[in-house]
């Protein structure tokens, strides 16, 4: 005999609080979700056999049957102050996502962060309901605080039910730093991909496992990416948000770092994209970075629709208006630069005069073809003597490896072979520029006994090498005080240098650094000293490396030094003290551009130190090198965006509660949660409030460890999380947990976390509380109504079940009212945390009343649908016209193949665009309210 397979049913209409009856038990909905299975329903059971228990259900699997609301039974809150009702009215509103066309400000204004408005007007420009998604390219200035912004928008779209899925892909050397940020600040779990953490959950999972399935939000290197097997994982993965840092390097098409934006560009919802030098000079390039984001923002031959790039892109700087009159005495204002110059030693004037006489200025050709070689030495030897070593064996091997027996080889190997004589003499005799660094150092106070830090750049690791070996006995400091950071050491050794170096109990002093260093790292809050020991031959370097020291929250005045190697030798000298105009150039344009990157107009490092080297070659002076900025189309769009001239409209920014006023704390919240959800929470879960130092703590049951299991690793490892999760419950006690965790010997992270709106725990004890009490049942309580009112909520979402609007609602005598304002509702019928309960409603004339009551807030909602849906046609209909166009655009075009990609990618969104139109609407009755005289019976 054959069972039947349950039929399934394709789009249940459920929403969070939503009862629904599975394989038959009663389970309560605690998120959906849709997938390619169809809807992911998230339940807790609440019937006696699967009470307490969490599952998920797919709706093309499983029969999922919604329990009818007109069939719900109306229960008198009998508890102290309308507790019950309380909770149960706190827990929708957390559950129950903000709507997309909201452009106010909800959970990111609560989190551990500074109140920037500058920083909400990036926010709410990425939230921009005109926008059919979230689309944007934060390209503020080095040092203003972009981590943070990327940080409180993804917290508004994780309260806008679109942030359940997210990947952020940043450098290698900052990924613990970001997670960091993500957890500590916004309550926002990554679990840590680099080299450990891969490794980690290869003995969690099955080897064929999607990772990305299994870690809804994943942070990860580009670097690792990049490898085949997790190159076809994210081709079966869709994302609500994907973020990607320092963006600048996915601009070249044809390499494996655009080939991996081109993937995830359109397998997101929300795309946010971050980068202080967004352009590299190229057209192409700065096209391709605003293709990722709306691919019909550019035209197929290449020409930048700027009415549309303007809508995806937010730019300032330290001087902007809006930031300078906010920042204060939280940024510092830089120093004059300091640019020391040296006296070469007498080896080391040997060395400079055989590179003048034989490769920079000889009056016969160069020994090498490559007539700007020389320049490539002449760099080496200006960092040190050991680099210049290192240059010349790797050109000798070179040479010996092609098999070269020219004539012309021979006069490059005999003149590189007297160099290297020279450069080994140098290397091993007193270097003026070394003894010049300890000078400097020790003067800034850095040594024996004192706390005062250092980062010191150079681009070649043989002079790395060379400064953390010879520089602690010269300072006086143990070995383990130098620290060495460059792109050749892995991932894990990358991040725990960096994290080290910001740790306040570090005995590490200086930071010897390559360019590895120069982006993303933020070393401003224990250090404000930076040595330059070689010049780096590109303004954008020179600005990168500043804004390690000199950002937002560095309270102290950044200083910062450039040792200049002086030789006798009168021409090579000259051109030396034409490179120092590089530091004083970026000074200047400091206080007076967005970057620095216009002011060559190159736009890239690599076209910058081109270009100086083609100058110094021809013996050109660098005023005519670096010019006044000129300006192309893209520099005038970026400049056009310098202040973002869509702030007036964005200057008072909304922000909102949430309308939550039915408890004083997220503190309290909790407590009554876990009141309802275990009777007695000491008892239980070791429930403990220290209202003296503002924090609770509580052993976490199975359930809460199991979702535990997806925070920073680390944290749950150095703070024993499972045994014990404490709670900063004040902003001001969580800034000093951080600040502790800073200062400790043990672990950057804090000992209590702060309770933040969207920290997980509040999330599960949601969960627990409405699971105890939701059976189909509205609740009844007295309030200030002139005659029974039901209180009623109705949501509408599109296709892919993300919430579009909502409204909360009345129903009296057969007539529904819209409420404009839940708080201001709550607050008139007098239920608010002050709320007394003067006695027991009776119910049972009120059963009758639910049904007509559904039915009148369907009409009133249908009405808000129509009008949602014109809005959204509307909207859509203008993308999708462009879309249109585009498509008529490169129909003449299609012969080529980048053109054949892009069509496709166009189509895809198309599709993904029309899935943003409402698609279903729900009614759900909350509360019923009767007068606080007499019954209550039906009016």
């Amino acid at each position: 005999m054959s069972t039947a397979a349950p039929v399934a049913n394709s789009a249940p209409n459920v929403a969070p609080g939503s009862v629904v009856r599975v394989r038959d038990e009663d389970w309560l909905v605690t998120g959906t979700e849709a997938t390619a299975s169809g809807t992911l329903i998230q339940v807790r059971g609440l019937t006696e056999l699967v009470r307490g228990t969490e599952a998920a259900f797919y709706s093309d699997l499983d029969r999922i049957e919604v329990v009818d609301p007109r069939n719900a039974k109306i229960i008198a809150d009998d508890t102290p102050r309308y507790r019950k009702t309380r909770l149960f009215l706190e827990t929708t509103l957390r559950k129950t996502p903000e709507p997309a066309t909201s452009a106010a400000l909800t959970v990111s204004t609560g989190m551990l962060a500074e109140q920037l408005n500058y920083q909400r007007i990036a926010v709410a420009k990425a939230l921009d309901p005109t926008n059919i998604r979230p689309r944007i390219l934060i390209a503020d200035a080095v040092g203003l605080g972009k981590t943070l912004e990327i940080g409180m928008i993804l917290s508004e779209l994780v309260a806008r039910g679109r942030g359940d899925n997210i990947l952020i892909v940043t450098p290698r050397h900052v990924l613990e730093q970001m997670q960091h940020e993500m957890w500590c600040r916004f309550a926002l779990p990554f679990v840590r991909l680099d080299s450990q953490g891969i490794q980690r959950i290869r003995q969690q999972i099955p080897a064929t496992r999607n990772p990305f399935t299994y870690f809804k939000r994943a942070i990860i290197s580009i670097d690792t990416l990049k490898t085949p097997r997790y190159r076809e994982h994210l081709k079966r993965r869709r994302w609500d948000a994907v973020v990607i840092d320092e963006s600048h390097n996915l601009t070249n098409t044809g390499t494996l770092n655009n080939e991996l934006a081109r993937i995830l560009a359109p397998r997101t919802d929300a795309l946010i994209l971050a980068s202080a030098t967004p352009h590299n000079g190229k057209n192409e390039s700065f096209a391709e970075l605003i293709r990722l984001l709306d691919p019909t923002a550019v035209s197929p031959d290449g020409e930048i629709n700027e009415e549309a790039a303007r809508k995806l892109i937010v730019r300032r700087h330290r001087y902007s208006p809006e930031v300078a009159s906010e920042v204060g005495t939280d940024w510092a204002e830089r120093a004059e630069p300091l640019n020391l110059l040296v006296d070469a030693s007498p080896a080391e004037n040997a060395v400079a005069q055989d590179l003048a006489d034989t490769w920079l200025y000889s009056k016969t050709t160069s020994p090498s073809s490559n007539h700007l070689f020389g320049w490539t030495l002449a760099k080496a030897f200006l960092s040190s003597p050991a680099a210049l070593r290192e240059t010349i064996e790797s050109r000798l091997q070179r040479i010996d490896v092609s098999g070269d027996q020219s004539a012309s080889a021979d006069r490059e190997v005999s003149a590189l072979r007297r160099l290297l004589i020279l450069a080994e003499e140098a290397d091993e005799s007193v270097s003026a520029k070394f003894e010049a660094l300890v000078d400097h150092l020790k003067d800034k106070g850095v040594g024996r006994g004192s706390d005062t830090r250092a980062v010191v750049f150079a681009e070649r690791i043989a002079t790395l090498k060379f400064l953390q070996e010879t520089l602690p006995k010269s300072l006086g400091l143990p070995a383990g005080a130098i620290g060495l950071l460059h792109g050749g050491l892995s991932d894990v050794e990358q991040q725990e240098i960096v994290e080290d170096f910001k740790r306040g109990t570090s005995e590490l002093r200086v930071l010897v650094t390559g360019d590895v260093a120069s982006e993303g790292v933020n070393l401003h809050a224990e250090c404000h000293l930076l040595v330059h020991y070689d010049i780096p031959w590109s303004l954008i370097r020179i600005e990168q490396r500043n804004g390690r020291i000199d950002r937002y929250g560095q309270r102290h005045t950044p200083e910062i030094a450039t040792l200049l190697l002086q030789p006798d030798s009168e021409k090579f000298s000259g051109d030396i003290r034409v490179l120092t105009r590089l530091v004083e150039k970026e000074h200047e344009a400091h206080k007076i551009l967005p970057d620095v990157a216009s002011i060559m107009g190159k736009n890239s490092i690599k076209a910058e130190e081109d270009a100086i080297a083609k100058m110094l070659a021809e013996g050109r002076d660098i005023e005519e090198t670096i010019p006044e900025p000129v300006g192309d189309f893209f520099d005038e769009l970026l400049a056009g965006l310098d202040g973002d001239e869509d702030s007036s409209n964005l200057s008072d920014v909304v922000v909102t509660s949430n309308g939550r006023q039915l408890f004083d704390s997220d503190l309290e919240f909790l407590s009554q949660a876990l009141g309802e959800a275990f009777g007695d929470p000491y008892e239980k879960v070791d429930w403990v409030v220290d209202d003296e130092h503002d924090v609770a703590s509580l052993t976490p049951p199975a359930d809460l460890r199991r979702r535990l299991t997806f925070l920073p690793q680390d944290y749950l490892k150095e703070r024993r999380v499972a045994d014990s999760l404490r709670l900063a419950t004040s902003p001001a006690t969580g800034k000093r947990s951080l600040l502790s965790a800073r200062q400790s010997d043990e672990t950057n992270w804090p000992a209590a976390h702060f309770l933040g709106p969207l920290h997980p725990v509040l999330d599960w004890a949601s969960d627990r509380a409405l699971a105890s009490m939701a059976q189909n049942e509205v609740l009844a309580i007295r309030g200030d109504v002139e005659s029974p009112e039901f209180l009623l909520l109705g949501t509408i979402t599109n296709q892919r079940g993300q919430l579009l609007n909502r409204t909360f609602m009345t129903v009296s005598d057969g007539f529904a009212h819209p409420i404009r304002d839940i708080g201001e509702y709550l607050e008139s019928i007098g239920l608010t945390s002050r709320a007394a309960n003067p006695g027991p409603v009776d119910t049972a004339d009120l059963g009758s009343l639910v049904g007509p009551a559904i039915d009148a807030a369907e009409g009133h909602l249908g009405m808000m649908y129509d009008g949602l849906a014109n809005q959204s046609a509307s909207l859509l209909a203008d993308w999708l016209k462009r879309a249109e166009e585009w498509n008529a655009e490169a129909a003449g075009l299609v012969q080529r193949r980048e053109v054949q990609d892009r069509r496709e990618r166009v189509r895809v969104e198309q599709e993904l665009a029309r899935q943003m139109a409402p698609a279903q609407s729900i009614i759900r009755p909350l509360l019923v309210v009767v007068p606080r005289e007499g019954t209550g019976g039906a009016a």
